[in-house]
């Protein structure tokens, strides 16, 4: 159910989750998680959300790499929604995460959000490179580069959908997070970093590309 397309030389699938499965390497990338954001939103005095984001995306991140049996997995940044929210998690939550770590090498990209390393393990780095591939959170105008950050989003027929960016440079992903919010594909903040011929792979029940809005 996902969209599979070539990238420097590397088949990749964007999943109806929001997540990019590299199978050929056994890797799974995740970005904008925002682990914390009802909690962090709470301690500073903003909206009250329902506390159960975290264990939501949790379970989803779980599912995927169940299905896929990736044994690599990056999060590219803003995975907490601050740090105090990464030292925060509740006990079960952490317990949930540490388990789905074990026994597979896992890469924090730093975020604007929580940019620092937190006391979960795994590596944590501003960015790396995988192959042919650069990841890091927020896109530049570097070749085969993989990042998050913006949370883009498209509509079809009256609906909004996080969604992939995708062009022959660079491949943005939606916040994987629940309680994320978006910014629009034809965003003028979008459409100046991605090529004439994008496309937004729509996240949902099935993965499904269409022409990215304003290219």
């Amino acid at each position: 159910m996902g969209h599979t397309f070539h990238f420097h030389g590397e088949n990749l699938c964007a999943l109806p989750s929001g997540a990019l499965h590299w199978p050929q390497q056994g890797v799974l990338v995740a970005s904008d998680l925002h682990f914390g954001k009802a909690e962090r939103l709470a301690r500073r005095g903003g909206s009250l959300l329902p506390p159960y984001e975290t264990r939501a995306t949790l379970a989803k991140l779980d599912g995927e790499l169940e299905r896929t049996g990736a044994r690599t997995v990056v999060c590219l940044g803003d995975s907490f929604d601050d740090l105090d929210a990464a030292s925060g998690l509740d006990a079960e939550d952490r317990l949930w995460l540490l388990r789905l770590m074990a026994g597979r090498d896992w890469t924090w990209i730093l975020g604007n959000h929580d940019a620092g390393p937190t006391d979960l393990g795994g590596a944590h780095r501003a960015e790396v490179r995988m192959g042919p591939l650069m990841m890091r959170h927020i896109a530049t105008d570097a070749e085969g580069e993989i990042s998050g950050h913006y949370h883009p989003k498209a509509r079809l027929a009256g609906r909004s959908h996080p969604c992939f960016l995708i062009d022959r440079a660079r491949v943005i992903l939606p916040a994987f997070g629940t309680y994320t919010g978006g910014l629009r594909a034809e965003d003028r903040v979008l459409t100046d970093i991605m090529a004439p011929g994008a496309i937004a792979v729509l996240t949902g029940r099935q993965a499904l590309a269409i022409p990215m809005p304003g290219r």
